[in-house]
Order: structure tokens, then sequence, then C-alpha cells
């Protein structure tokens, strides 16, 4: 074969003649003083908006700035023993109640396992109800919808405080509140994600003459599972920081240990049982997000 034959192909890049590109330049100056316009009338409304919500909620900012040091003061002083000497010198000293508190952290872990699981249990039973592509009936889907509002708009707190009111002290109240609230907000999460399957699968087996539970059965649940149970994980590091505060109202848990302490400024116990809480959450955290990204590439190798 002879000789390979190069050729060199020049590019240009075409200029508009002035006449042509002044009235593009003016469009384009236009268009960017627009947008800047646009942004200076947006900042200016949040900042009068978060003006009259300070006006409204009677915010006093020379009040909020006189005592901000107190803020960090506390924050400081839970750095101390009550001899004075900073907490690290002395761990025994600092973790003295360490057998108790790890006892109700232990408490607090349960309220918030078995609350996680009743309440996504719950929600995994009325998600499919309040999906419009499995549920024909409007006033059915929207009942079920308004239930879940109002499990989830309810603090869990709020609910711990009627339990603890109705059952007493003790970690049941701990587990109906956040059963309850854990229903309502996972009840919406799973609703959403049944709302964006793939229906296909789902008329096949409408079409094979399967009833309405065969059809969530094997041609819903399947393609959702992995997604309920990493919603249903990242929930349970959210009740067990719920489950800490429930506490602070007597319902079980380390929770009522800690507000004891803020009540009684024992500071050197209020900073060891934060670190332990702490510590505990860092934990299930890291647990939680590897099996998540372990479930997500299980259902990206499928």
């Amino acid at each position: 074969m002879g000789p390979a034959v190069m050729s060199h192909v020049n590019h240009t890049v075409p200029v508009l003649p002035d006449g042509q590109l002044a009235p593009l330049a003016r469009a384009y100056g236009a268009a960017v003083a627009a947008k800047r316009r646009q942004m200076v009338l947006g900042g200016a409304v949040f900042i009068c908006a978060v003006l009259l919500a300070g006006l409204g909620a009677e915010v006093n900012p020379e009040l909020f700035w006189d005592k901000l040091g107190n803020f960090f003061d506390y924050f400081v002083r839970l750095a101390y023993l009550d001899t004075g000497d900073p907490v690290w010198t002395d761990p025994a000293e600092w973790f003295w109640g360490l057998r108790k508190w790890a006892r109700l952290l232990g408490e607090t872990m349960l309220i918030a396992y078995i609350g996680t699981l009743t309440g996504a249990a719950l929600a995994f039973c009325a998600c499919f109800l309040c999906a419009a592509n499995l549920t024909g009936s409007a006033v059915l889907r929207s009942m079920v919808r308004r239930l879940l509002e109002f499990c989830r708009t309810v603090p869990d707190l709020v609910f711990a405080l009627i339990f603890v009111v109705a059952f007493g002290l003790g970690a049941l109240p701990g587990i109906l509140a956040l059963t309850i609230h854990t229903a309502g907000a996972l009840g919406k999460m799973f609703a959403e994600v049944v709302d964006n399957i793939d229906i296909k699968p789902v008329e096949g087996v409408a079409a094979s003459g399967g009833s309405w539970f065969a059809r969530v059965r094997f041609g819903v649940v399947p393609q959702v599972l992995a997604n309920f149970v990493s919603y249903t994980l990242l929930r349970f590091e959210i009740n067990v920081r719920g489950a800490s505060v429930v506490g602070f109202v007597g319902a079980g848990g380390i929770g009522e240990e800690l507000i004891v302490s803020i009540r009684k400024f024992y500071y050197a116990d209020v900073s060891a049982i934060l670190v332990l809480i702490v510590l505990c959450v860092m934990l299930i955290d890291v647990l939680t997000e590897r099996l998540r990204h372990r479930l997500v590439r299980m259902e990206g190798g499928h």
C-alpha cells in the first residue's frame, strides 16, 4: 500500500458581522440584567420575610447578643469535673455511672428498634392503600393519606406525653410514640416509592388473573423492597436520637437520666451521657450507611 495521505482540515469559527452581533449582545445583556434584578428582588423579599418573622416572634437581637456567651460558657463548663479539673484527666470519675448509663442507652436503642420495626410494618401496610396506581378508590386513598399526615405531623414528644399520662412512666410510651410517628413518616416515603414503580409487572399479574394482594406481592414488593429497607434503616438512626429525647418526659431510656443531670447541674454527667449518645449514633450511622449502600449495589446488580 502506498504511503498514507494525511489531510489537514482547517476548523474556523465563524464571526458574525457587527450589524448582526450587536442585537444578540444587547439581548444577552438584557437577559443577564433581568436575572440580576430577579436575584436582588428575591433577596430583598427574603430579608423582609425574616425581619417580619422576627418581629412577629418578638426576637430581641440585643438580648440574643448579650446572652450568647452563656451558651458557650455552658459547653465549656461541661468539660470540667466538680473538682475543677478537666474531665479527661480522670476518666473513671467522669464515667462513674457507665454501667447504669450503658443499660439505659441499651434501653433507648431497644425503644428505637421496636418503634422503628412496628412503625415500618404499619407503613408497609398503609403505603399500598394510598398509592394511586394500586388503589382505585379516591376516598380510601385520601383517608389513609390524612391518617399518615396526622401521625407524622404531631411531634413524637407530644405523643410521648400523651402516652405517659395514659400508661405511666417507662419504655412503653416511648415505643408507642416512635411507632406512630415512624408509621406516618415512612408511610409517605413508601407510598412515593410505590407511585414510581414500573407498572408492567403489576399489569402482567393482573392479566393472569391475580388478585389485588397477588399484584402487590409479586408485582410491587420485589421492586420496592430494597428501598423500603434502606428508608427503614435511615429511620432507625433518627429514632435512636428521638428515643433519647422522649425520655425527657419519662418515656424510658437514657433521656430520663440526661434531663435529671441537666436540671441538677451535674455538668460532668451531662457531658459523659452526651458522649455516649453521640458515639452510639455515630456507630449506628456507619453500620446503617454500609447496609444501605450494599442494598443499593444489590438492587443495581439486578
